[in-house]
Formats: C-alpha cells, sequence, structure tokens
C-alpha cells in the first residue's frame, strides 16, 4: 500500500485536528492513522471547493424558484457539438446488462455478489442509513469482499459464502452525494464529506488489489447537478490516483442522470471525465424527485400522484432517449433504471402482475437502446436478462445511435398528465412514514407494498407532498383531488391521525419504534416555508448511532 504515513513528525502533523466522534465495533482497523492521514488529505484539499459547489446550487435553485426554467448552457456549446469520444471502456464493464443494487451490509453484499448479475452496485447512498456502525460494517464488508474472504453466518445457521471472482459480479460503490456530510469525522473542526469519507476509504484499502486484478476501482456518482461537480470529482480521483501509485485513469465511474439540471449538461458531464467515465445511468427515481424539487415553484409543472409517473410520461421519455443518444456518441454506456417491484410468490396474482411490469419496462428500455439495467432484487435478475440476451447478441447496443432524437428543453420540462386520488395521496404520507422510521432505525432498504423503497423512492413522496400542501398555502387555490377535495393540511392531519393503529397492526413494519418520530418530522418537513433539499439531511440530525 502506497499511502503510509510520511516521517512520523509529518504523520503526527496531518492527523492534528482530526477527530473521530463515533464508536463502532471493527473501526480501528479500517481507520488506521495511514487512512485517517489519506482522508484528512482529501478533507483539507476538496472540502472548500465542496462549499463553493453547494453554494452554486443553492444560487441556481434560487433562480429556478423566482421563474427561471433550465436550459442547455450557451457557453458549453462548443463541447455538446464537438467531435470527441470517452476513453476506452475496461474488459470488465464492457458487458452491464443486468445490475443489482442494494446495501453493505455483509449478507446483502455476498448475497448480489453471487446473484448472477453482470454488476453489483455496493450501495452507500440511498438504500444505506448512515449510522456509524453501518458505515464501519460497509467498509468491512467491501474489504472481505475485494480480499475473497467475506463470509456470513445467519442466526438460522445458515451460511452464506462467496463465489470464485469468476462467478461473481463486479463490484461498483457508490458513495454518498456531494451534499451529506459524514459527522463522525471531523478535520480542523468541519465534519468530513461523506462522499470523500465514502469513496476515500474505499479507495485506500482496496484499489491497489482491484487495479492488479483488471476489477477496478469502479464507482458510480450520484446526484451530480452539473459539469463543474462532476469536475470536482475528476480532481478527487486524479489526487487519489497519485497518493495510491494507481495508474492514470484506473479509476472509472458511472454517472448517475438523477437531476433534472443534469440533464441538460450530459455532454458536459461525460466531458468533464472523458478519460474515466464509462456510462451515464437514468436514475429515474430521483429523476423525478429532482424534477419536484428543482420546478416546486411552477405550479404548471405539478406532476400527478408517483403511481402515474412512469416512463412513459413525455418528459421521462425524452430523458431516457437523450441519455441514449447522448452516451452511444460519445462512446459510452447508457445504463436503464431501476425496477423496484420485490417477487412475491405466496400471492400469485399479485407476483405475475409485478413481474409483467418488469417485463414491459425492460423491453422498453432494451428496445430503446440501453446498454443494461437495474434490478432490486435477484429474483428479477433472469427476467431482465432474458430480454436484453434476445434483443441485445453483443455486450452493448452502441451502435444504435438514435439520431432519431432530437430533444429540445421544452421535452424535457414538458408536464405530464394524470391526478391525485386520496389514496395517492394518503399513499406518500405511509411510504413517508414508514421509510422514515426504518430509516431512523438504522435501515435504509425497505419492502412496502411490493416496492423496495429506498431514499429516492421516499424523496418523490415527501416533495410531492409538500408542492401539492403549499400551492394552497400560499394563498393561491389549492390543488384537488379527483375526487374535487382540496389538498390541503387538513387532509395530510387526516392522513398522519390514522396511521400509527394502521401500521401497530402491521407485522411487516420496520423500525416501529420510531413511527411516532417519523410522523413529527413529516409534519414538519411538509409544514417548512421552504422544501428541504433533501430528505436524508434533517433526518441525519436524528440519526442515532
Amino acid at each position: 500500500m502506497s499511502a503510509v504515513l510520511k516521517p512520523h513528525a509529518e504523520a503526527h502533523e496531518i492527523l492534528s485536528g482530526v477527530e473521530i466522534l463515533g464508536t463502532a465495533t471493527g473501526q480501528d482497523a479500517v481507520l488506521t492513522p495511514a487512512a485517517l492521514a489519506f482522508l484528512a488529505r482529501l478533507h483539507r484539499r476538496f472540502e472548500p471547493l465542496r462549499q463553493q459547489r453547494m453554494t452554486a446550487r443553492q444560487a441556481r435553485q434560487a433562480e429556478f424558484d423566482a421563474g427561471a426554467l433550465p436550459a442547455f448552457r450557451e457557453d458549453t456549446r462548443a463541447i455538446r457539438e464537438g467531435d470527441w469520444r470517452v476513453a476506452p471502456i475496461p474488459a470488465a464493464l464492457l458487458d452491464r446488462r443486468v445490475e443489482i443494487t442494494g446495501p453493505v451490509d455483509p449478507k446483502m453484499v455476498i448475497n448480489a455478489l453471487n446473484s448472477g448479475a453482470s454488476c453489483y452496485m455496493a450501495d452507500f447512498e440511498d438504500s444505506t442509513a448512515p449510522t456509524w456502525a453501518n458505515l464501519i460494517q460497509g467498509q468491512h464488508a467491501m474489504r472481505d469482499a475485494v480480499a475473497g474472504t467475506l463470509a456470513f453466518d445467519g442466526d438460522n445457521g445458515k451460511q452464506y459464502r462467496l463465489k470464485p471472482e469468476a462467478e461473481r459480479a463486479v463490484l461498483l460503490v457508490r458513495p454518498r452525494g456531494w451534499h451529506l456530510d459524514e459527522k463522525h469525522v471531523v478535520v480542523d473542526g468541519a465534519p468530513m464529506s461523506g462522499s470523500l469519507f465514502d469513496l476515500g476509504l474505499f479507495a485506500f484499502h482496496n484499489a491497489g488489489a482491484l487495479t492488479a486484478r483488471d476489477r477496478g476501482p469502479y464507482f458510480y456518482l450520484p446526484k451530480l447537478q452539473c459539469m463543474e461537480e462532476a469536475a470536482l470529482w475528476n480532481a478527487v480521483l486524479d489526487e487519489i490516483e497519485v497518493q495510491l501509485n494507481l495508474p492514470q485513469g484506473a479509476m472509472k465511474v458511472t454517472v448517475l442522470i438523477e437531476t433534472l439540471p443534469a440533464a441538460f449538461e450530459m455532454d458536459e458531464i461525460l466531458h468533464a471525465l472523458r478519460s474515466r467515465i464509462v456510462g451515464l445511468n437514468c436514475g429515474r427515481w430521483d429523476y423525478i424527485f429532482s424534477y419536484i424539487k428543482t420546478l416546486r415553484a411552477h405550479r404548471d409543472r405539478v406532476l400527478p400522484e408517483r403511481g402515474q409517473v412512469t416512463m412513459t410520461q413525455s418528459f421521462l421519455k425524452a430523458y431516457s432517449e437523450l441519455l441514449i443518444k447522448t452516451c452511444h456518441r460519445r462512446g459510452a454506456h447508457a445504463m436503464g433504471g431501476m425496477a423496484a417491484q420485490i417477487p412475491n410468490p405466496r400471492d400469485p396474482e399479485a407476483n405475475a402482475a409485478a413481474f409483467a411490469r418488469v417485463e414491459a419496462d425492460k423491453l422498453r428500455e432494451a428496445s430503446a437502446g440501453h446498454d443494461g439495467t437495474w434490478v432490486a432484487h435477484p429474483g428479477l435478475i433472469e427476467l431482465a436478462r432474458g430480454i436484453f440476451d434476445a434483443r441485445m447478441p453483443g455486450p452493448h447496443q452502441h451502435d444504435v445511435r438514435r439520431e432519431d432524437v432530437n430533444v429540445t428543453a421544452e421535452h424535457l420540462l414538458r408536464p405530464s398528465l394524470g391526478t391525485i386520488t386520496e389514496a395517492g395521496f394518503f399513499g406518500n404520507v405511509e411510504v413517508c412514514v414508514r421509510y422514515l422510521a426504518a430509516w431512523l432505525d438504522g435501515n435504509g432498504c425497505v419492502p412496502i407494498h411490493g416496492m423496495m423503497e429506498d431514499a429516492a423512492t421516499a424523496e418523490i413522496s415527501r416533495a410531492q407532498l409538500w408542492q401539492w400542501l403549499h400551492f394552497a398555502d400560499d394563498g393561491r387555490e389549492p390543488l384537488q383531488l379527483a375526487d374535487g377535495t382540496p389538498v390541503d393540511f387538513a387532509l395530510l392531519e387526516r392522513a398522519l391521525i390514522g396511521l400509527p393503529s394502521k401500521l401497530a397492526a402491521d407485522a411487516a413494519v420496520i423500525g416501529a419504534a420510531r413511527i411516532d418520530d417519523a410522523i413529527a418530522l413529516l409534519s414538519e418537513l411538509t409544514h417548512r416555508d421552504v422544501l428541504a433539499d433533501f430528505l436524508t439531511l434533517p433526518a441525519y440530525e436524528r440519526l442515532r448511532g
């Protein structure tokens, strides 16, 4: 390992000002003095730049709130119109037809790597509640998985062991987004970036071994909003490669296009990361959330209830097709979105309906030209793989150039058709409360009514509630349900009052002890004058451990 501490005096100087505020089993094994010095260097170099980017986000959102709309940038027209391509894709990432994602606890990691998927995205972000214990356990699981030694013994006596590497999914790691702090690691009085902590610590312990085997390190980068944020990531990865003596460009990334502003900068994001990016992904759930958040003050852009916002809606179809056209023009993968359904063999009718929805979705993606797709459950891998195998005999579909696609800003912003029903409103409330309760209890990936809910899907429900309610709160005529009922805070109170008794009778509720906390937090967030940027920011303040 190249990132060893320099002479003792310099090591002491680097570690001065570094505080660890949490205690978790095994933390000393991953937070060694050398690892902490490495993280401290990253923080001191890049934290000021991160804060600049967060300030720029706020300024841009203020423009949208004042009536502006996202648009393609004039100052980057030369990038969009230029003839350039990204660096060649490494062999391990050429075929990504089915990817699975999930949290980073040992059992889930083993099951995902053994699942038969092409790739596994180990998720430190939307499907992991960032308790200190979860993060430390996750880093241990990553290190042991890379070494091939990860094992887990269940309480029922069942043993979980990794298959040989050739039979395992290729590992990609998703760190937390730029907006999130790691409050347990303080450097010079400021919390460290969750992004730098997650990616930096993983790279410190595993990058050398992965590079030696031509298996990475590979990452998914979340929540980017512009090319400047991509350029910041590129600078971070350049620095890590230098510090760890890795070949230049060894660290490869896929970027999730899951914010509305980023959809207008796909070319620019690819260009900023062109020496190391291998693809873009349609992060559809966060993208829907971002559409709501970005256009929260625009009454003519209000979305219908979540169940009606499918990929056949005009603005989502345009986003997906633009991503395919952009990626294939530049030699990058265009990855499809998540199928969040959970198979339920105990309910054949519901199971058949779920599989039919997944089949239609994956058929749409493969036919449109995507190079692969995501599933949330191993039971969906065979179905998704079969659809892509039938329509994608090669490792990808880069030859599908989609010259028929001519997406304008108006296409990406087009309002959606649909309604808000009482069931849809009450369903949003229930999903928010149940997910928040589980998250506050340390679980970031929660099965609810046949769907695998994570922070992204909960964010859609939470942001919709705020937007629907505040069009009445600001003096304008309230929105109405399909039956004519006003969408107001009285309706919200009616939905919240009935939840404790309803959920108390449901044995499947995760985090039941935090239901009251979740209700209080949701009520607070929906009553705020300004929509909170992310649900996980105020929730993190209440997260124990």
